[in-house]
């Protein structure tokens, strides 16, 4: 194909492409909605399953959304990518011929003000009184995530291409927030200028990336249907998935109110893994699978030096000492 052809193809590819559908939270979904029906008076199993609707729906809203626009992109859901000890999970990820934009989805009740500080405050009415309460900026999660795919790429380009392209990573990978509640109101009108436009509406997303697309330099390399669907391609064969079967995982860790002192060794090997792995926002297996669990029980190790046989070194360097505590009972 030539450049004529190549640029013909990037006008004519004008159709939204779902490379990725499927979803952590759908699995979760799932899996709590039938705890709840066996447990239908735990507040934790109903709590969590509210959430995890609204960060079904709040997705589900952006696909919609994404749907509507006119320019050819590749959408992918639920990216979890690793690099080392480091996790990036992307809610969604839009390839068009321009830019990349990584997407913290967010299904928050009540309206998002941005102040002059770049603090985010959601604001809501809760029985008859405004309540305004600060967050977690979305935009740090998801530019975190985004160094965390820096790190892949660097580990993968050769000499030559990080020369040539590193210092533009950032501008092709946009990190973007998306409110997808349609009622909340977002207020950036004090928010810093590297801010303003980075924090929308599910319904203002399309707008934005049009607006990108419209406005780009003349500088900017735009990418054909056939680049665009290897690098989708590319996020699809390094998406890390979670190997656990969340109904377990939701049945131990909102269903079991075993006493300490009731605990078998595995009850409490079973606890501990839990308990980091939602500290550190880790699958189980990051601490430990369940044959390496077998073996600490069976061989009972003494000393981190006999943690080793058992563990990989990043494992004990990260967790050894506290399984050592809990096999000497402390």
């Amino acid at each position: 194909m030539s450049i004529i052809d190549d640029i013909k193809d990037t006008f004519r590819f004008k159709d939204t492409i779902i490379a990725k559908s499927t979803s952590n939270l759908d699995e979760q979904y799932k899996a709590l909605l039938k705890l709840s029906e066996e447990f239908p008076n735990n507040n934790k199993i109903l709590n969590e399953l509210n959430n995890v609707k609204k960060g079904t729906d709040g997705e589900k809203e952006v696909l919609y959304q994404l749907k509507k626009a006119n320019i050819g992109m590749y959408v992918l859901r639920d990216v979890i990518l690793r690099f080392e000890d480091l996790k990036a999970q992307i809610d969604l990820i839009v390839i068009t011929p321009l830019f990349t934009y990584y997407i913290e989805c967010k299904n928050l009740y009540g309206n998002i003000i941005v102040n002059e500080k770049g603090d985010f405050i959601n604001e809501y009415t809760y029985n008859g009184k405004q309540v305004r309460k600060g967050m977690e900026s979305p935009l740090t999660q998801v530019e975190k995530q985004r160094d965390v795919v820096k790190k892949i790429w660097e580990s993968r380009a050769s000499k030559f291409t990080r020369l040539l392209a590193e210092k533009h990573f950032n501008h092709y990978r946009k990190a973007i927030m998306v409110a997808a509640n349609r009622n909340t109101i977002i207020d950036t009108s004090k928010a810093p200028a590297d801010i303003k436009y980075r924090v929308l509406r599910a319904d203002g997303l399309v707008r934005q990336i049009e607006y990108d697309y419209m406005h780009r330099d003349k500088d900017d390399v735009l990418f054909n249907k056939k680049q665009i669907e290897e690098a989708a391609q590319t996020y699809i064969d390094l998406c890390d998935k979670y190997p656990e079967d969340w109904y377990m995982y939701y049945k131990d860790l909102f269903c079991n109110d075993t006493s300490s002192s009731e605990l078998t060794l595995k009850d409490k090997l079973r606890d501990f893994r839990r308990k980091r792995a939602n500290e550190m926002n880790y699958p189980l297996y990051y601490v430990f699978n369940n044959e390496e669990m077998d073996k600490i029980v069976e061989i009972k190790p003494k000393n981190i030096e006999e943690l080793y046989s058992i563990l990989s070194p990043i494992k004990v360097k990260v967790h050894g000492e506290e399984i050592l505590r809990i096999l000497k009972g402390d």
